[in-house]
């Protein structure tokens, strides 16, 4: 778009007059911030109408991605930015005197999502939109996020996350006219009608009125805006009699009202089915109603419109799907199903078979009653057809949808959908030859792999603003639109000067980062430290817990020795442990005791510090990943199906301390092995322990001194105040067998972080592998990730 600055002023200081009646020396932060979204409205409205109209004409194949997750963050500098008016805006705030990192920071990041499930949707919103592909979101519209995460006492203490504040979705829009009635409960009997075909009747619903929020995703600079739809729910005027008390509006309230409602009951697994019913079928209603609106045959749905489903929180959406294509605009069964076979499409987000979702069968009937009598009919053909082609037994239980009074999702999603992909080369490998090889020996034609990626843009332009203008420096500006020109950073791997600048701009962001943790937990960091950092949801798989060994093993060695020669060490966490996930809690507390002895024991000459920053989100993170010197991408081989963060790290010139998996193995083959540092057991090593049951991790604990000696440390007064939670990890490392093989892979993990500390003291060549790290990301870019999913799986136009 074409602005001037003197026209930004105007237009800014004539919209604070108009909505707040005041002028800019009397706004607040709030104000201010709330006058500047009314202004990038109006810029950015006329582009999102002439997109929708274009669409329409055109009758453009469009695909909508489900999600339960979207994880945006802040929007203000995004939309700025795509909008090519960031810098300029920021001028022209100067010269009216306002703080725009101040007015930036009155927003609360838009917390519809917890982790890499939420960023890795958001991020594809944000590339379809700058790719140019239509691509529109469907998710619900959470009143609170997961939660706000208070440290007390080294304990976990989860809050309200009210991230609509006072002033609410800046950026959204309610349309009102796209509403629609979903339906819960009851009793459904098929009765035959005039035309002799079966059809429902339902007694005793629950009928609930779902209600659209629009929110634009803007392009990079290219005048595209597509739509993310998030769902509210409400009760219809005519059935508000039904509602008599404060509670049972508030029961219905609910079910937007926060992210992953506790699901330990069943009250809490109910409400997850409702949420995950309330959004699909929401959803597809008003994407067939669109359709049908261009005059063409709905059995042909699947040539103008894709539904992807994210992970199985939306799988229901096949199901649902027949159910409108059959009972509300009467269809015959088998189009119907040629129709949703190739409409949907489905992404696995984990190899953890534990992870898929499963839905006990009497709770699913109560909740969706016509949903699972679609699901049973899809159930009993499939295994009719399978049974005609022959399958034995074993294919026909592993694959079918309703078995051992379950209703498996996953299952669904692939039975009734044409692609199924997975996120990283070797998890793809891993749903083939393991999690879902018996699907694939079925449909080896749907299995395909679309290897993640990140927005560029706002983890370099936004985030490490000083970053780009280094690069801007060394290859000129072309890469801020082309991501692939940062290959053309290592023709300076071997210049000094430019090595030195980098290396500069890392010290810089480490040192703002060092004033953070300074303000919120008073302890002084130096950034001749090396920033030792793992960011991501706290997970057993995942492995803080192995960090915290080796972080335990370096005080032990302090305290024998404290003129040990060892770079000093900053390690760093963030994360977020699930409300009923008591192990994940209990590191959490044992990071911060751990923490607590370790940056108050001034016998340890600085060498070591130890820090748990809370509430980890995008903002957070924006302020974090920067300042890494190490990426701790450290999970069990064979668990993480990708990872982002990974990604964000490497682009920001931090160095890949990894196993082997997930994209790791990606990011090791584009930087080679002399810029990344990778340890423990690969993949194959993990299986063939499963495959031969032979790890005894009693026995390495009473073998290996050094292990004995860290793992006695949560339970022998070492770390204090751990009694219970210390006992916990005790026991799971030793009386529970140690599943993720920490005590297998931890001198493995200790001789790489003593090979990171060696390489860190030669400065040049650590710039070295930073700036390779950097000039290499460009191959994790979300904006190919998605040109992949649309051209592959999708089949849009541009």
């Amino acid at each position: 778009m074409t602005l001037t600055k003197d026209q930004f002023i105007r237009d800014f200081k004539d919209t604070l007059h108009e909505e707040q009646l005041i002028k800019v020396p009397q706004a607040t932060p709030a104000e201010l911030f709330a006058t500047l979204a009314k202004v990038i409205r109006k810029y950015y409205t006329p582009m999102w109408l002439d997109r929708n109209r274009n669409l329409t004409e055109n009758k453009e194949k469009i695909a909508y991605y489900f999600s339960i997750e979207f994880l945006p963050g802040r929007m203000l500098e995004t939309n700025l930015l795509n909008l090519g008016i960031l810098d300029l805006v920021k001028e022209g705030f100067a010269e009216l005197d306002i703080d725009f990192e101040e007015v930036k920071n009155t927003e609360h990041d838009m917390a519809l999502g917890n982790g890499g499930l939420g960023r890795l949707a958001a991020a594809f919103m944000d590339s379809l939109a700058t790719t140019g592909y239509p691509g529109f979101g469907n998710g619900l519209r959470y009143r609170y996020g997961l939660f706000k995460q208070k440290i007390i006492d080294g304990y976990q203490v989860e809050l309200p996350d009210d991230w609509f504040g006072t002033l609410g979705n800046v950026w959204e829009i309610r349309k009102d006219h796209d509403a629609v009635e979903v339906r819960l409960f009851g009793d459904v009997y098929l009765e035959m009608n005039e035309e002799g075909n079966l059809t429902p009747n339902y007694h005793n619903s629950q009928v609930l009125r779902a209600v659209p929020y629009d929110v634009p995703q803007i392009g990079f600079q290219n005048d595209v805006v597509n739509n993310l739809r998030l769902w509210d729910v409400e009760i219809p005027e005519e059935y508000e009699a039904d509602y008599p008390t404060v509670a049972s509006r508030r029961a219905i309230e609910d079910i937007t009202a926060i992210l992953y409602p506790d699901d330990s009951t069943l009250e809490g697994k109910q409400l997850r089915l409702i949420q995950e019913y309330f959004m699909t079928s929401a959803g597809l209603q008003t994407i067939i109603q669109n359709y049908l609106k261009q005059g063409l045959p709905l059995e042909a749905i699947y040539e103008k419109v894709s539904v992807h489903i994210n992970d199985t929180h939306p799988a229901v959406a096949p199901a649902e799907f027949m159910r409108l294509l059959v009972d509300e605009y009467g269809l015959e069964w088998d189009s119907a199903w040629t129709a949703t076979v190739k409409t949907m499409s489905y992404t696995n987000h984990t190899i953890l078979s534990e992870a898929l979702e499963k839905w006990d069968a009497e709770l699913f009937k109560k909740v969706l009653p016509r949903v699972y009598q679609i699901i049973l009919e899809i159930d009993n053909r499939f295994v009719a057809d399978l049974g005609r082609a022959g399958y034995d037994a074993d294919v026909v239980n592993y694959t079918r949808i309703v078995k051992d009074d379950q209703i498996h999702m996953a299952n669904l999603a692939i039975i009734a959908g044409h692609s199924v992909n997975g996120v990283a080369k070797l998890h793809t490998e891993l749903l083939k030859e393991d999690t879902l090889r018996s699907f694939y020996r079925l449909y080896p034609e749907k299995f395909n792999n679309k290897t993640n990626g990140i927005v560029q843009r706002r983890w370099t332009q936004i985030a490490a603003p000083e970053l780009s203008g280094a690069i801007d420096q060394v290859i000129g500006t072309g890469w801020r639109k082309d991501i692939h020109e940062l290959e053309g950073l290592t023709t300076y791997l071997d210049d000094k000067e430019v090595l030195d600048n980098f290396y500069q701009v890392k010290q810089d962001a480490k040192g703002r980062l060092a004033s953070y943790i300074k303000e919120t937990t008073g302890f002084d960091v130096s950034t001749d430290a090396i920033f030792d950092v793992q960011v991501k949801r706290l997970h057993a798989y995942k492995r803080q817990l192995l960090n915290v060994l080796h972080i335990i093993k370096l005080y032990l060695d302090l305290k024998d020795n404290p003129d040990k020669d060892m770079i000093p060490r900053v390690f760093i966490f963030g994360a977020k442990a699930a409300p009923g996930y008591h192990f994940a809690k209990s590191v959490i507390k044992i990071i911060n005791e751990l923490a607590k002895l370790i940056n108050n024991d001034d016998s340890l000459q600085g060498k070591l510090k130890v820090f748990f920053l809370e509430n980890y989100n995008v903002s957070l993170a924006e302020l974090i990943i920067p300042a890494a010197d190490v990426s701790e991408q450290i999970s069990l081989a064979s668990k993480e199906a990708s990872g982002t963060s990974n990604m964000k790290f490497m682009m920001t010139g931090a160095i890949t301390l990894a196993t082997l998996d997930g994209a790791n193995i990606e990011i090791k083959d584009e930087v080679g092995d002399d810029n990344i540092v990778i340890f423990g057991m690969d993949k194959d090593a993990v299986y063939a322990h499963y495959q031969a049951n032979d790890y005894h991790s009693r026995d390495l604990y009473e073998s290996d001194a050094t292990i004995h000696r860290v793992v006695d440390s949560f339970v022998n007064g070492t770390i204090p105040n751990i009694q219970s939670e210390g006992m916990e990890i005790y026991e799971a490392l030793i009386q529970h067998n140690d599943e993720y093989f920490l005590l297998e892979d931890f001198h493995s993990y200790v001789q790489a972080q003593e090979k990171v500390d060696a390489l860190y003291r030669d400065k040049d060549k650590w710039a070295r592998m930073s700036l390779n790290n950097i000039a290499k990301s460009h191959k994790f870019t979300s904006d190919d990730t998605i040109s992949q999913y649309a051209e592959e799986i999708w089949e849009l136009k541009k």
